[in-house]
């Protein structure tokens, strides 16, 4: 899959050699020759990359109150993992969302891209959506409780500079509007393009 990562995205190199395989997790191990001429095993994790998707409704963002068996209810933005069957990480956007909400939006635009630890390969894709509206009900996972609430930007801002939840992995979208406006002008995320 063709993706977006930032310019100074760390990533497993093409020797390395998967050893483990998990669930979620898989790790890859290469040698890597050092600045003395030796030569040390190096290593690095690989997780399925994830999406979050900031949906704005009129004046209003949607965000989700998640509850799963493992870590209780915390508030959210709709996302979750990208399958390895999916064409690029817009098609796990607009999968996500409208498992979680129900809702389909017409416009959909990538503001941020994160790699949140340098040891491991794992992207998070911000997108925000606009112009949605309720095409059926949410098709949730056997794991999870959803309640929807529709928050005015200041409201989910404050929410996410406090880190509520999960609403903090938000913050550099957040940093650059101080108002819905400004967060539907952000630009189109630029970065450097890979196949992985």
């Amino acid at each position: 899959m063709k993706k977006l990562v930032p310019n100074d995205a760390v990533l497993i190199p093409n020797n390395a050699e998967c050893v483990f395989r998990g669930q979620i997790f898989d790790i890859y191990q290469w040698p890597q020759k050092m600045f003395d001429g030796s030569e040390h095993t190096f290593e690095m994790l690989k997780r399925p990359d994830t999406v979050t998707v900031v949906p704005v409704l009129g004046d209003k963002i949607l965000t989700i109150l998640d509850e799963q068996p493992h870590s209780g209810a915390r508030l959210s933005f709709p996302g979750g993992r990208v399958d390895a069957n999916e064409p690029d990480t817009l098609a796990a956007a607009k999968r996500e969302t409208k498992e979680e909400t129900g809702y389909q939006f017409d416009n959909w635009k990538l503001v941020n891209v994160s790699q949140p630890h340098t040891k491991l390969e794992w992207f998070i894709y911000f997108y925000i959506a606009w112009n949605g509206k309720k095409t059926a009900e949410p098709h949730l996972d056997v794991g999870e409780k959803i309640t929807l609430k529709e928050l005015p930007f200041e409201e989910a801002k404050n929410f996410v500079v406090t880190k509520s939840g999960y609403l903090g992995e938000s913050m550099e979208v957040f940093e650059k509007a101080s108002d819905l406006k400004q967060l539907l002008d952000l630009p189109e995320y630029q970065g450097r393009e890979i196949d992985r």
